[in-house]
């Protein structure tokens, strides 16, 4: 899970702020320090369902700014499946919903 975790927010935060004229973002780069493996593997392991939610949500967040917000198709799509993520209850309740996003954002990036 933390895997995913991490990849969710490497393909948002790749969505707010690559741009063509820069170099990829990667997941050893500044902006992914609050979002790497390690910060999610402790998250899970301690069970914390809402630190992991505001996590993801940060980067959801600025991925759904970047494609032009909820009155966009993309926007809407998006923030439909982040909707879907943090009405999760218990870890368990994040496996389905953390892979459709994931999915999504690897589509749209």
């Amino acid at each position: 899970m933390e895997s995913q975790l991490e990849t969710v927010a490497l393909f948002s935060l790749k969505l707010a702020y690559e741009s063509e004229d820069q170099s990829p973002i990667l997941r050893d780069d500044l902006v992914m320090g609050d979002y790497q493996r390690d910060v999610f593997e402790l998250l899970v392991r301690r069970g914390d369902v809402e630190g992991i939610q505001v996590k993801v949500g940060e980067c959801v967040g600025l991925a759904l700014e970047a494609v032009g917000g909820v009155d966009k198709p993309l926007g809407r799509e998006l923030q439909k499946l982040a909707a879907e993520f943090a009405d999760g209850q218990t870890m368990e309740h994040l496996g389905e919903p953390l892979i459709a996003l994931k999915a999504y954002l690897r589509d749209i990036v």
